[in-house]
């Protein structure tokens, strides 16, 4: 299934008010999950209150021990310090990569 064919699931996901935002975005996980090929992992990491670290919401995929990742560390620690989008090929040749899985590349 294609990004544009994901659209309507998303966006019928997020127009059901009746769920706790936390439900919603662990259903947005596993239909990407489950319908995007290469993804085995999908979380969301939102800003932990004051502090300058990411703190991990709903996910889908395999428990893992970075529920926290302080601002400026791995990729998503990178994106949150810069507010820049940053898009990564292939994880591999990021040295500052943090994996939530072994199997997530």
């Amino acid at each position: 299934m294609n990004l544009e064919e994901l659209k309507p699931k998303v966006t019928n996901i997020l127009a059901q008010e009746q769920l706790s935002v936390e439900h919603r975005l662990e259903e947005i996980c596993n239909v990407l999950r489950d319908n995007i090929s290469y993804y085995n992992w999908v979380g969301f990491y939102f800003k932990n209150g004051d502090k300058n670290e990411l703190k991990l919401s709903s996910y889908a995929g395999e428990p893992t021990d970075h529920t926290i990742i302080p601002f400026g560390k791995g990729i998503c620690g990178q994106v949150a310090e810069s507010n820049n989008n940053f898009v990564v090929p292939d994880v591999n040749a990021q040295d500052n990569y943090i994996a939530c899985s072994i199997t997530v590349k």
